[in-house]
């Protein structure tokens, strides 16, 4: 008699189908019948935490431009991991993340470990959430999710599955074809390329969804063909743009005087994959200078739709720009008036600025930035200017404990590049127990802590709210290079200025991961 085919059978053809053959994961009891036989051509990436786990999975996906698949143990699993879930919503991360349940006939009595509204817990950061009503639905289920997670705009979905239904006989499930590409009202991508075309003045602000689209090189292509001076969405968490091009004019500030201010010598702004805008303090006033005209280019409908002004279109990035690249040949234009970049640092202080400064220039060409560093962001973008396609990472969430994780998942997903993760010390602690995953794959990540003893992000906000003394922003007392040691990650600790670019070096040039812990100037001193 032929084997008859499980729920578990169908879902591990399934996921060889779509790709995915890592499963990221934290086993728990309601999780281990999925791995009765795990087949070779699986690999099993283990996480020590639940939200490094999805942390991992998330630079991960991105980085391999394909959903990943998580695995976490019931409620209590799922409820680590939220922090990251909510992360990877607001990334646009694919995700297809699966908890376990207890057994459908003990679901009646609360047993211990269940679920309770499993499929309500992740809401509302989940694009789609079920727990199948039969095992036999568990497959469909699976594949709903995937091709929900890819299409746009991409996100984490949510399966809860019962431990009983993996044994359970079940018809195959085939994988389909599924377009992911949305092309954009022809008239109105007309209209944006004939006002772009008669600008005199444009400029672009990029925002994430350029890089998730791989529209660098037509976002280039843009800019140059109408000499549009090109500014970077606030907290944007992708790099769309070379920000060593001649057009490239900075970073907008997620206040809303101060994004007026900036694209007042405009008289078309067009943005593309980004919101209108990202604000982090409170305003009032106009969303745009009122002379000038904006266009939004958006592959989130909910997004075009909260634009509180302009015209939005709904599109696929990388489609949307090809189409504006067809329109009528641009006004003959000047080269807009960009603000020089900083003058180099001369070392005079180990401050974050100077070391900033050193890793762009001793990083290896075609590395890539992890960043977690918040009080660290402005000095970044002055001193360590992202120069190629996918060369940079960070969090949309505005949340801690993301970066680290993620550039493991980013090294696991680019084999052979060196991932340089550029983390905050409080940043570092919520996840801290990832050095221990880098160290489990031998992976070429060099860590860099920018060490200044608390909550810097904090003490610098709290000037917005005339506040000098804030409770819980110091961090004594921690020894990171002791913490990466315990885990299996190579570490020294620099003190110096003198002692920086030796310590660089060596971490860029190693094969394994290794720990620079930096002790910037105001810092604690050890």
């Amino acid at each position: 008699m032929a084997r008859q085919t499980t729920v578990r059978d169908v879902v591990f053809d399934l996921l060889r189908a779509f790709g995915m053959t890592t499963i990221f994961g934290n086993p728990g009891s309601t999780e281990l019948p999925l791995f009765r036989g795990f087949p070779s051509d699986f690999k099993y990436e283990l996480g020590l935490q639940e939200s490094i786990v999805v942390g991992m999975a998330d630079g991960f996906a991105q980085a391999t431009r394909n959903a990943a698949f998580v695995n976490l143990h019931s409620a209590a699993g799922l409820g680590h991991a939220l922090g990251n879930v909510f992360t990877a919503h607001k990334n646009q991360t694919p995700l297809v993340i699966a908890a376990g349940q207890q057994a459908r006939s003990m679901l009646p009595y609360e047993p211990f470990l269940h679920a309770r509204e499993a499929a309500e817990f992740p809401r509302p950061y989940v694009k789609w959430a079920c727990e199948p009503a039969r095992a036999e639905d568990v497959p469909a289920a699976i594949a709903r999710a995937y091709y929900t997670a890819m299409q746009a705009p991409s996100g984490p979905t949510f399966v809860s599955i019962p431990v009983d239904d993996w044994d359970r006989s079940c018809e195959p499930v085939i994988a389909r074809q599924v377009s992911r590409t949305v092309r954009g009202d022809p008239e109105l991508l007309r209209q944006a390329a004939e006002a772009l075309s008669s600008a005199r003045r444009p400029a672009i602000v990029v925002g994430a969804s350029v890089a998730r689209d791989a529209a660098w090189e037509e976002t280039i292509a843009l800019a140059e063909r109408h000499e549009a001076a090109v500014w970077v969405s606030p907290m944007s968490a992708r790099n769309s743009f070379p920000e060593n091009h001649r057009l490239f004019a900075g970073f907008l500030f997620a206040d809303r005087a101060k994004i007026v201010s900036a694209l007042k010598p405009y008289d078309l702004v067009l943005v593309l994959g980004a919101p209108v805008f990202t604000y982090h303090v409170e305003g009032s006033g106009p969303f745009v200078p009122p002379t000038t005209k904006l266009i939004q280019l958006v592959d989130d409908p909910a997004m075009a739709a909260w634009s509180p002004v302009g015209a939005s279109i709904v599109t696929s990035l990388k489609a949307g720009i090809e189409d504006l690249l067809k329109g009528a040949p641009p006004l003959k234009r000047a080269a807009p008036s960009l603000s020089p970049r900083p003058l180099q640092l001369a070392g005079t202080e180990l401050s974050d600025a100077y070391l900033l400064q050193q890793i762009a220039k001793l990083r290896p060409t075609g590395s890539v930035i992890v960043e977690e560093a918040p009080s660290s962001r402005s000095p970044m973008h002055d001193y360590l200017p992202i120069v190629a396609a996918d060369g940079f990472y960070t969090c949309a969430s505005g949340g801690l404990g993301y970066g680290l994780p993620a550039a493991v998942g980013v090294a696991m997903g680019r084999p052979g590049a060196k991932v340089i993760a550029i983390l905050g010390d409080g940043s570092s602690m919520y996840a801290i127990q990832g050095l221990w995953s880098a160290a489990q794959r031998d992976l070429p990540i060099a860590f860099v802590i920018v060490r200044n003893g608390g909550y810097e992000a904090l003490n610098e906000f709290g000037v917005h709210f005339a506040m000098d003394q804030l409770p819980g922003v110091q961090l004594p007392g921690l020894d990171f290079c002791g913490l990466a040691r315990s885990q299996g990650v190579a570490a020294t600790r620099v003190r110096r200025v003198d002692e920086l670019d030796s310590a660089l070096h060596t971490a860029f040039a190693a094969r394994s991961p290794m720990l620079v812990e930096v002790n910037v100037s105001g810092g604690i001193q050890q």
